[in-house]
């Protein structure tokens, strides 16, 4: 999914729309015994309850692509009889009314997922009629020809509100407040199935992690059966362990900041893009050459990433924010647009990072000459 379908579904989650048909609960404590369960029809809550699941909903779909939101393929073999993507269709299918397949999903939660205190694990099953779109790309809500049915799940942590003091009206006095346990917003959670150029796409799940270093690998395989995706910061190191183990010794100032430059410029120009950008390998191979990588550099730079199973993820390999280098005690930021005022030199026998500067100079907001 990309940043526009996603969006799309997200959009939908608010009263008005009134897809969610039913919603499904499960408490687990913090000794992994599940305290109860819920089954109700989302249309029976109140106003204000509606509207508080509502912004959990929309947490399951926010962040980024590539580090708190994955696209995860089924296999052929996930799909059929026993796999765990045929288990989530006859879920979806079953409209969360089949107690048996509530439990089984449940139990399959509470035996991989690592938290250590209490967690409140939601399921809503939802029907979106997809409005009709004219070439201009306006929503023509009476030109539906799609439905997508989905299901959406939800792992809250469940946590005691801090102690405190407290105005009791009944008694007219200050005193210790009543502690109860409120459901936080989700760390983790997932839409199934794919909501793919606008169409249901079973053979694909989106996953979330609020953490995108801790993304519940355990959990991914076993609700997904797939491999879990390199985090965004397993990228990273993978980009940068390619670069020192083809450079070697030879990895240079001037190397490093062109291969950035180039990710940089290809971030820029793919910034309106909603697809996630994607660093190919003939992407990275051309970097790694304007970087002054000899052949004998590319034919290393190429073996690796023969090894490498996957794309990188160009938000994931560099920040298309900042440019950091770091000396001991010293740390230089600068956006990627203007590293060309950047440069190392020697001066006087000593090796410098000097900065090109003109006459706005400041020094704790003050100006200076």
């Amino acid at each position: 999914m990309n940043k526009k379908e996603i969006s799309e579904i997200k959009k939908t989650l608010n009263p008005e729309k009134g897809i969610i048909t039913k919603i499904c609960g499960c408490y687990v404590d913090n000794e992994k015994n599940i305290r109860f369960t819920s089954e109700e029809s989302f249309n029976r809550l109140s106003e204000e309850e509606a509207f508080k699941y509502f912004d959990i909903f929309k947490h399951v779909l926010s962040g980024s692509i590539g580090k708190n939101l994955m696209n995860i393929n089924f296999s052929l073999k996930e799909e059929k009889e026993g796999g765990h993507q045929k288990f989530l269709y006859e879920l979806r299918e079953s409209k969360l009314n089949d107690k048996a397949l509530l439990d089984e999903f449940y139990k399959s939660v509470v035996e991989d997922y690592v938290w250590a205190s209490n967690y409140y694990i939601i399921l809503i099953h939802g029907v979106y009629d997809i409005p009709g779109r004219s070439t201009d790309g306006t929503e023509i809500e009476d030109a539906s020809e799609n439905v997508y049915e989905y299901i959406l799940g939800a792992i809250c942590p469940v946590n005691l509100e801090k102690s405190g003091l407290s105005y009791n009206q009944e008694s007219n006095s200050i005193g210790e407040r009543v502690r109860s346990w409120v459901v936080d917003t989700p760390h983790n959670g997932f839409l199934f199935p794919a909501f793919n150029d606008r169409v249901s796409d079973v053979h694909s799940v989106l996953y979330y992690s609020k953490d995108p270093k801790n993304i519940q690998t355990s959990l991914i395989d076993r609700l997904f059966g797939e491999e879990p995706p390199e985090t965004a910061g397993e990228q990273k190191e993978s980009f940068n362990d390619i670069i020192k183990e083809t450079f070697g010794e030879e990895c240079t100032f001037e190397a490093v900041k062109t291969i950035h430059e180039e990710i940089a410029e290809i971030a820029e120009e793919a910034k309106d893009n909603p697809d996630p950008v994607v660093l190919t390998k003939a992407e990275v191979k051309a970097a790694f050459e304007k970087g002054g990588a000899d052949k004998e550099q590319i034919d290393s730079l190429e073996e690796k990433l023969k090894e490498k199973h996957d794309n990188f993820m160009l938000n994931n390999v560099i920040s298309t924010r900042n440019f950091e280098i770091k000396v001991p005690d010293i740390t230089v930021k600068i956006k990627p647009e203007m590293m060309h005022l950047l440069s190392r030199k020697e001066i006087d026998g000593r090796k410098c990072l000097v900065i090109e500067i003109n006459d706005n100079l400041e020094i704790n907001g003050i100006p200076v000459k």
